[in-house]
């Protein structure tokens, strides 16, 4: 049985969770969007069968009123394998019923490397902020380096912006990529960092230079998002920090 939580958010640091799987959909306009919310939380509440090694499964609404970002961790590529074979066709099915024509990209596959804190981490997360990061070809050592890199200018900052909490940086397992689940207080407070004297968020530190100058990234997105529902195994029901509640 799967609990259908609104308004929700995943835990992004909880230990328990193999690998991640980040999609996107594109529905149109925000009265799609919102239909497509109410028919994801239909098609997935309405289900007894167990399934074994999804740990959660959370919806976010995009700002631009017309995608939706779809955020699950497992317990490893098995699990979530055995899912696409034998449950995710049924589902998706269901939901393209109420809502057609949607445009579906990824899902791409994550493993978590670091989390931390931003701003001292206080206050509760109102906005998402995803930030994917592209590289030219397949290099976990990349990857894990551009993380390390960024994490040094955060905390080297002389000036950190307010309204950060928390940033969670994912590595693709396909070693080409890298996504940053980022907790902030509110979608005005990234919109004030970004308007900064930096270059995007931080101000102009060396350390932040050699991240915006890094060799061989070659595209990437920032994106906001405001979480709409949360999907969770009603067996395995945990608070965000991955403990298990009673």
């Amino acid at each position: 049985m799967v609990s259908v939580r609104y308004n929700s958010r995943p835990g992004p640091a909880r230990p328990d969770a193999g690998i991640v799987k980040v999609s996107t959909w594109d529905v149109g306009t925000p009265q799609r969007q919102r239909r497509t919310v109410e028919a994801l939380g239909e098609a997935w509440g309405g289900r007894d069968r167990p399934l074994p090694g999804l740990l959660s499964y959370s919806v976010l609404t995009g700002e631009d009123g017309k995608t939706l970002l779809h955020y699950s961790q497992w317990s490893g590529e098995e699990a979530y394998q055995e899912f696409a074979r034998s449950g995710r066709d049924a589902r998706d099915a269901e939901i393209d019923r109420a809502v057609p024509c949607i445009e579906r990209t990824g899902p791409h596959t994550y493993e978590l490397y670091r989390s931390g804190l931003r701003g001292g981490g206080a206050g509760e997360p109102g906005c998402v902020v995803i930030v994917d990061v592209e590289f030219a070809g397949p290099d976990p050592a990349r990857q894990r380096d551009w993380v390390d890199a960024v994490f040094e200018a955060m905390e080297s900052d002389p000036e950190p912006v307010p309204g950060g909490i928390a940033a969670h940086f994912h590595v693709g397992t396909a070693g080409d990529r890298v996504l940053n689940y980022a907790e902030w207080e509110s979608a005005q407070a990234h919109i004030d960092a970004l308007a900064g004297d930096g270059e995007g968020i931080g101000t102009p530190t060396p350390q932040w230079k050699r991240v915006q100058s890094y060799p061989g990234v070659t595209g990437g997105g920032v994106h906001r998002y405001t979480p709409a529902l949360s999907l969770v195994p009603a067996s395995r029901r945990t608070g965000r920090d991955g403990t298990k509640c009673v």
